[in-house]
């Protein structure tokens, strides 16, 4: 059934990247280090294109089944099929080690250097010439797009690293901007890639990357669930509780997710995926499912760094931070020069308390003095009038500076360090007068009358 949903077509074209205007010193590399890196990337154009370039996909697969055939299948989705197909060979030509690790069979190495070797040549069969010089941009999201072969491990990071693979070959058009070609890159192109995953991750026992656990939402996949649930969004005869009746009919990739995870893992499905759990008893409709899980992604993985910091960026996935903070602090420039303002009076200013005419407006000077702010309270420091006595501060503008009052006593940074003097005493007490002073014979009948007791 196709989808009726107006969403797909209030959603912008992506753009288009001409392989002239590439900088060969601009290839991707790891610019995600810090925190502050991931929320600096978040503003760039490359992860603006990511989210769009995600949300097309969603929006058009919404109300399609699996499996899915198009009557005009696209060259260069086959062209990429066809290349999958051939690193599937790979594993049956490379076998897995008779080693006794529980994860990560040395084997994988051998298949990832063989990726690495055959990388550009893949993608020189794959492209036409003119695309060639764009391979330096495009090989390092497919190189990651299959594992760690140095962890022997996998995670949603490799899969967002193919899922910008996609993104570079559609900026460039080899995969064309058409709803028609998008529905075929997801419940073709992405199924096939889903099946070689799940392959790698069996032969080869690749470890779970990153896993939450039981509070993940999977082990090694989330964008499955995303274009799973765009599937069923529109319809309301399956809800999302049916995933706690398996077997489920492999016609969506959500269900197609759930039922790999019945496959590898045992035990009650609320206690090794929790979190598909709380979805399924916890949310009525699928739109709201495929909202939250698209939040979720975002929350989960693009905001992690611990994910992101292995995603090279720059050229196809522009890294334009410095310029868009030079936009930034060009813009803060022109609202400070900005022309002055005047000060609206106050609602209770009559004309009457004036002498029947209103007051002057107050006119500001911009930019406008802010007081400092003090770096241990974030509190601005309030502006005091200083007399003579002042704390070495000028008493007027332009005026002489007024040196500070001495100390009464030893303050606190003298009185207890030894060996120092401090510049100032108090006077000393003064002595006992006539009248308060204490006879020989009082001293003497006071002391008897302490050694005596009580009677």
């Amino acid at each position: 059934m196709a989808s009726s949903s107006g969403n797909a077509n209030s959603l912008p074209e992506l753009r288009e990247i001409p392989v002239s205007s590439l900088n060969p010193a601009d290839t991707p590399v790891l610019r995600i280090k810090t925190d502050e890196d991931v929320e600096l990337w978040k503003r760039t154009r490359g992860y603006q294109d990511y989210g769009l370039f995600l949300r097309r996909l969603a929006e058009s697969v919404v109300g399609y089944q699996l499996p899915y055939e198009d009557p005009q299948p696209d060259k260069a989705v086959t062209a990429v099929i066809e290349m999958l197909d051939k690193l599937d060979t790979w594993i049956d030509e490379i076998p897995p080690l008779p080693t006794p690790q529980r994860f990560g069979n040395l084997a994988f190495r051998t298949w990832g250097r063989r990726l690495e070797t055959e990388c550009d040549t893949l993608l020189h069969s794959l492209l036409p010439t003119a695309l060639h010089p764009a391979i330096p941009f495009i090989s390092p999201y497919f190189l990651t797009s299959f594992g760690s072969f140095t962890r022997m491990d996998y995670g949603t990071g490799h899969e967002t690293s193919f899922a910008l693979f996609l993104l570079c070959l559609a900026l460039l058009r080899f995969l064309p901007a058409e709803r028609r070609v998008e529905r075929q890159v997801v419940l073709i192109l992405f199924v096939r890639y889903l099946r070689l995953c799940w392959r790698l991750q069996d032969v080869y026992k690749l470890e779970p990357a990153g896993s939450h656990g039981v509070w993940g939402l999977d082990d090694y996949f989330f964008l499955s669930y995303v274009f799973g649930s765009a599937q069923l969004r529109d319809q309301t005869e399956i809800a999302p509780s049916a995933v706690l009746h398996p077997p489920l009919p492999p016609t969506n990739l959500y269900f197609m997710s759930i039922m790999r995870i019945h496959e590898v893992k045992s035990g009650p499905f609320h206690e090794h995926s929790s979190q598909l759990y709380s979805i399924a008893t916890g949310v009525q409709y699928w739109a709201k499912v495929h909202s939250g899980l698209f939040k979720m992604y975002e929350a989960e993985v693009l905001a992690k760094r611990v994910v992101v910091q292995h995603i090279p960026l720059g050229g196809l996935l522009e890294w334009d931070v410095e310029q868009r903070q030079s936009a930034a602090t060009a813009a803060s420039f022109a609202t400070m020069s900005a022309p002055p303002m005047a000060a609206t009076a106050a609602p209770w200013a009559s004309a009457a308390q004036y002498g029947g005419s209103t007051p002057p407006a107050t006119t500001f000077s911009s930019p406008m003095r802010m007081p400092p702010v003090s770096y241990t309270t974030g509190l601005p420091h309030a502006h005091r009038s200083l007399g003579p006595h002042g704390t070495g501060r000028r008493a007027s503008p332009g005026g002489p500076i007024v040196p500070a009052r001495a100390p009464l006593g030893p303050t606190a940074s003298t009185a207890l360090r030894p060996g120092v003097v401090p510049s100032t005493m108090a006077p000393p007490p003064p002595p006992p007068s006539a009248s308060q002073a204490p006879t020989e014979g009082g001293e003497k009948e006071e002391a008897a009358s302490r050694s005596s007791g009580p009677s």
